[in-house]
C-alpha cells in the first residue's frame, strides 16, 4: 500500500514502513504456551491490570522513543502472533484511537490498553477473539470502516489514493461483499485516481443494501456518481455477456 508517512523522527525508510501496512485478511496465529510453566511473563486471567507493567511493555517496542514505529510494530505483531496485514490490527488501532498507520504513541497505547485491560503480550493474546468479534457487530463495523478512511490516508490529503482505497476495501469488505471483485475491477479500469470520504462511506451502504444483481438500485437515489457509473458499467457488461 503506497502510503507515504511524514513522521521524520522515526528514522525508518519507506520499505520498513510498508511492512506495517494493513492490506489483506489473514487468520491470526496465536502462539501457544498458555498453561503450565513458571515463566516470568505468564499471568493468570485473574491478575489485575498494571499501569506500570503496561508502560514497560510499551517501551519494549518504542525503545528510547515515545512512539512505537514500523520496526517496533513489526516485532509487536510477531510477539502477539498476528500478521501486520491482519484486519485485527486495524481493529486494535481503532481501539487505541491511533490516527497514523504504523505508529502507536505512548498516550494511545496507555489509554487503549487500559480500556482493554491488557498489560502484556499474553493478556492481549487473550483478547484477540474479542477484537475480531467487534467486526460482527454492524454498528461497530461501520465505525471501524469509517475510521479506516482517516487511518489510511496521507494526513496532508483529504482523499485516499486509489491503490490505498482498493487495498483497504479488500481488507474490510473483501470477504463479505459478493460484488467486491467486480467493483474492484471497475475501479482498476476507471478514470478515478482517488476516493473521497463521501464515496468511501457510500460504498459500505451500497454493499449492505444493493442486491448482487443490482436489481434494487435506484438510479434516482442520492448515490455518488462513482456508484452510478459502476452500476451502468456492470449492467452493460452483463448485457453484452448475455447477448453473446
Amino acid at each position: 500500500m503506497p502510503v507515504k508517512k511524514k513522521r521524520k523522527s522515526t528514522g525508518v525508510d519507506e520499505h520498513e514502513l510498508r511492512k506495517c501496512k494493513i492490506t489483506s485478511f489473514c487468520r491470526p496465529h496465536i502462539h501457544g504456551g498458555g498453561g503450565g510453566g513458571g515463566g516470568g511473563r505468564q499471568i493468570s486471567a485473574e491478575d489485575p491490570f498494571s499501569n506500570k507493567k503496561c508502560l514497560a511493555w510499551f517501551y519494549e517496542y518504542a525503545g528510547t522513543d515515545e512512539v512505537v514505529g514500523p520496526e517496533g510494530m513489526e516485532k509487536f505483531c510477531e510477539d502477539i502472533g498476528v500478521e501486520p496485514e491482519n484486519i485485527i490490527m486495524l481493529v486494535l488501532a481503532w481501539k487505541l484511537e491511533a490516527p497514523n498507520m504504523g505508529f502507536f504513541t505512548k498516550e494511545e497505547w496507555l489509554k487503549g490498553m487500559t480500556s482493554l485491560q491488557c498489560d502484556s503480550t499474553e493478556s492481549l493474546q487473550r483478547k484477540l477473539d474479542y477484537l475480531r468479534c467487534q467486526l460482527n457487530d454492524s454498528v461497530l463495523f461501520k465505525n471501524i470502516y469509517r475510521y479506516a478512511f482517516d487511518f489510511a490516508r496521507d494526513k496532508d490529503q483529504r482523499s485516499l489514493d486509489m491503490d490505498t482505497a482498493k487495498s483497504m476495501l479488500a481488507l474490510v469488505l473483501g470477504r463479505t461483499w459478493p460484488l467486491f471483485p467486480v467493483f474492484n475491477h471497475f475501479l482498476e479500469q476507471s478514470k478515478y485516481k482517488v476516493m473521497n470520504k463521501d464515496q468511501w462511506y457510500n460504498v459500505l451502504e451500497f454493499s449492505r443494501t444493493i442486491n448482487a444483481d443490482l436489481s434494487n438500485y435506484d438510479e434516482d437515489g442520492a448515490w455518488p456518481v462513482m456508484l452510478d457509473e459502476f452500476v451502468e458499467w456492470q449492467k452493460s457488461r452483463s448485457a453484452t455477456s448475455s447477448s453473446s
